[in-house]
């Protein structure tokens, strides 16, 4: 089955309200879009990153994938990361890559007929959610809006906010999380703002608030400060990484330091399904939990394939995003999301049109 066409746009839609975490801000997010047709068949692959994507897409890896067979997606995949092998097989090149792979698999399924979440097989039915926003520059009266909506009204039993930005005012808006959302879990991510000395501090002060997750309290390329953290943080404190891990070989060094409870992984970032696969396979064999960072919609399907995840972050931009501009966008209730079988691929299907508003 060659494929005869790849497509790709770049879309920067605002954000609805200004966002900070612990080290960046933003008011925009790009979604990148790509589509591989053979058969008379399209594939819909995306990913959150830079415009960069789509130059990379258009001239480096789309002469790859032409006319290869549309189900040797492992063929595939292996020939895209050799290809940017001397540009850097990591970052911007590794969304690239994702893109292209999630849109091959949802084309084979769509060949074959079937759910993506048949195809890759399924561990469990439906994923739990965690509500993520809460971002440093929300009022104290937004965050407990959002935070209460998601667990009173959706049934989220775990909410994540942002900390580090202004850490003399983390304190009280922890406690205002705490309070808004009652005796739900609260996590905190601090998006590497802290050293070593500060994130044993916040963990501390996190326990005391009932705290169950820190992610990234340092830096997640400081293995050894992560292990240090994730001996010394006291109960009921957990401490996540991984969202950067573009391959193999990050999350393998990560789970052989020893340095979080729960690793993250991105199939937006980490080279597609076939990529989040390969560590879904180094998290069983740990064994450690998973868990998938961001983008709801896109991971459903391999959640539900994925042997000992714990979760999918419903992420403020991209939940609003996915439901704004993709019919097939899955629908929290009682704190999970549940795949729709009855449609093939992984059920999403792009509005163009409505699209083309934030078109770059």
């Amino acid at each position: 089955m060659p494929i005869k066409e790849v497509k790709v746009r770049a879309y920067r839609i605002p954000t609805d309200a200004p966002e900070a975490d612990g080290t960046f801000a933003w008011e925009r997010t790009t979604l990148v879009v790509a589509e591989v047709t053979a058969g008379g068949v399209t594939g819909l692959g995306y990913t959150y990153s830079s415009i960069a994507v789509v130059p990379l897409i258009a001239s480096t890896l789309a002469p790859i994938v032409m006319h290869e067979d549309a189900f040797a997606i492992p063929r595939i995949w292996n020939a895209m990361v050799a290809q940017v092998r001397n540009i850097g097989s990591r970052g911007v090149a590794a969304s690239a890559i994702a893109a292209i792979d999630v849109a091959l698999w949802d084309l084979k399924a769509r060949l074959l007929g079937i759910s993506l979440t048949q195809l890759f097989g399924m561990a469990r039915d439906s994923v739990p959610v965690y509500g993520s926003g809460g971002f440093t520059t929300y009022s104290d009266e937004r965050l407990r809006e959002q935070f209460g909506s998601w667990v009173h009204e959706n049934g989220c039993r775990f909410v994540k906010m942002k900390i580090g930005s202004n850490p003399g005012e983390d304190r009280r808006r922890m406690e205002a999380a705490r309070e808004a959302i009652g005796a739900a879990a609260l996590m905190i991510d601090a998006n590497g703002a802290f050293d070593r000395k500060d994130g044993l501090l916040f963990a501390e002060l996190g326990a005391e608030l009932g705290v169950i997750w820190f992610e990234e309290p340092v830096s997640s390329d400081d293995l050894e400060g992560l292990r240090l953290l994730r001996d010394r943080a006291p109960p009921p404190v957990e401490i996540a990484a991984g969202e950067y891990g573009y391959d193999s070989f990050y999350f393998k060094r990560m789970m052989d330091a020893g340095a979080v409870d729960v690793v993250q992984a991105d199939a937006t970032r980490c080279c597609g399904y076939t990529g989040f696969l390969k560590a879904a396979a180094l998290a069983d064999a740990q064994p450690m939990a998973l868990s998938a960072h961001t983008a709801p919609a896109l991971h459903l399907p391999v959640c539900c394939a994925a042997p000992r995840l714990r979760h999918v972050e419903w992420f403020h931009d991209h939940v609003r995003i996915e439901q704004m501009l993709f019919d097939g966008a899955p629908v929290l209730r009682n704190g999970t999301i549940r795949p729709d079988l009855s449609q093939p691929g992984h059920g999403l299907t792009f509005r163009h049109a409505d699209a083309e508003q934030f078109a770059a």
